[in-house]
């Protein structure tokens, strides 16, 4: 058993999760995390670093990192990788512009090692905006079907307007993890 099976297993016994919200700048991550935890939307600024929510949901709590999407910060998100249980990639299903980039940086974020194993939550957020791709689109454009290294679920969401589907996936996430990770 290595070192991080035997970490992960102690904090199977504490049940507390290490969550990283990641996606491009401007994909709705921050508001996502103010909906699931009741704040108000209607004032979110751009995150220059991180922030990190604490969300129950039991027998578990989540520690949610909020990682800030500039392509200038990128860079540091490898500081963040330490003992994750699951990534939450948040998609701006609007902006179809930048698609290829976002499924390029997914591809070379699920390939660090540290990242191996965990569980894969893809929102496809902004579904409330004229033109947007459907989850079934964005899945597509993401080349998530080609994933062999991490278990996936793609939800649709917008997050600015109503909390329909964030906790549903998060529960997925919950659940996988508990399963596979935690085991």
């Amino acid at each position: 058993m290595g070192l991080l099976s035997i970490i992960r297993k102690l904090k199977a016994k504490d049940h507390e999760l290490r969550i990283l919200v990641l996606g491009l700048d401007n994909a709705g991550k921050t508001t996502i995390m103010k909906r699931l935890t009741g704040q108000p939307t209607s004032t979110v600024s751009p995150t220059l670093g991180f922030n990190i929510t604490t969300f129950s949901l039991p027998p578990y709590v989540l520690n949610f990192w909020d990682i800030g999407g500039q392509r200038t910060i990128r860079a540091y998100w490898r500081n963040y990788f330490e003992q994750t249980d699951a990534l939450v990639w948040v998609v701006d299903s609007a902006d179809r512009a930048r698609l290829g980039d976002c499924a390029e940086e997914l591809h070379a974020l699920l390939k660090e090692d540290r990242l191996m194993g965990a569980s894969l939550l893809v929102f496809a957020n902004k579904q409330d905006i004229a033109g947007a791709l459907s989850a079934e689109e964005v899945s597509r454009m993401l080349r998530l079907d080609m994933l062999a290294t991490h278990r996936w679920s793609i939800r649709p969401c917008c997050a600015a307007v109503a909390a329909d589907n964030l906790l549903d996936g998060i529960r997925w996430l919950v659940d996988d993890v508990s399963a596979h990770v935690l085991r």
